[in-house]
């Protein structure tokens, strides 16, 4: 799943009509977004679009990619984001209580970038930290306010209501077309079952130097026709030049 500025920007994929292919169609989720996306606009289709995913898909650990390149002030970025409405993604999948991996990816205002995961990494661990920077070797580059968090700017938010309600239907739309999550029963296997593993064990335990047992030995001896050409199947002991069963035709042996 993904939510990314799209159209004439790096790399030029994410597409809405990115949905995978072949054995993975409709597995991959794109929501292209347009410049200026604020914290409300963000949360509003980060929560049900993933809701929903959670709902379906029902995996057993999230890897969650924070990039900082969507929050306001970035070189590269345009969107809007300040660090608690980046971080309100982080906190909403904890709720779920599943392993949650969280990695960086871009952030192109370096100083941001820090505050962002500093932030988050306090989000994830439940921890409270003041907004005042404490004072630190880089302590000059967090001016001219030395704070924490960030304000957003007054760019204009070009999401409208309408655009991003037609892409998370839609997005919800493609998610209808994955199969449930499978429900597998799990059962001890019976204690009186074959073990698969017996004889290997006692072929792997026969001393070397010694002569082995029958059952081994018969496991090893080649059918009569191991290495015949034509049909296969295993000699009747009577008729050498049949195979088992009604009707079979001789034997070709290739003898000349």
């Amino acid at each position: 799943v993904s939510f990314h500025k799209y159209g004439e920007y790096f790399p030029g994929t994410g597409d809405l009509r990115d949905i995978g292919a072949g054995r993975g169609k409709y597995y991959s989720l794109n929501f292209p977004l347009r410049d200026g996306i604020d914290d409300q606009s963000y949360e509003g289709i980060f929560v049900p679009v993933m809701s929903r995913v959670m709902e379906l898909y029902q995996p057993s650990a999230v890897v969650l990619q924070c990039g900082a390149d969507s929050l306001s002030g970035d070189r590269l970025g345009c969107f809007n984001l300040t660090l608690k409405g980046h971080a309100k993604c982080v906190e909403f999948m904890k709720r779920y209580n599943l392993p949650l991996m969280l990695l960086g990816g871009g952030g192109y205002t370096i100083r941001n970038v820090a505050r962002c995961w500093t932030y988050e990494t306090a989000v994830a661990l439940d921890q409270e930290i003041p907004n005042e920077l404490p004072y630190n070797d880089y302590f000059e580059y967090f001016g001219p306010d030395f704070k924490l968090h960030i304000a957003p700017s007054n760019m204009s938010n070009q999401n409208t209501s309408e655009y991003m309600d037609k892409i998370r239907s839609r997005l919800l739309e493609n998610l209808r077309m994955l199969p449930h999550a499978p429900g597998v029963q799990m059962s001890d296997i019976p204690e009186d079952s074959v073990d698969l593993n017996k004889d290997k064990e006692e072929e792997d335990g026969e001393d070397k130097d010694k002569r082995l047992g029958v059952k081994i030995m018969d496991k090893r001896v080649e059918p009569d026709n191991e290495f015949e050409s034509g049909k296969s199947g295993n000699k009747n002991s009577v008729n050498h030049g049949e195979t088992n069963g009604a009707g079979a035709e001789p034997m070709e042996t290739g003898d000349s």
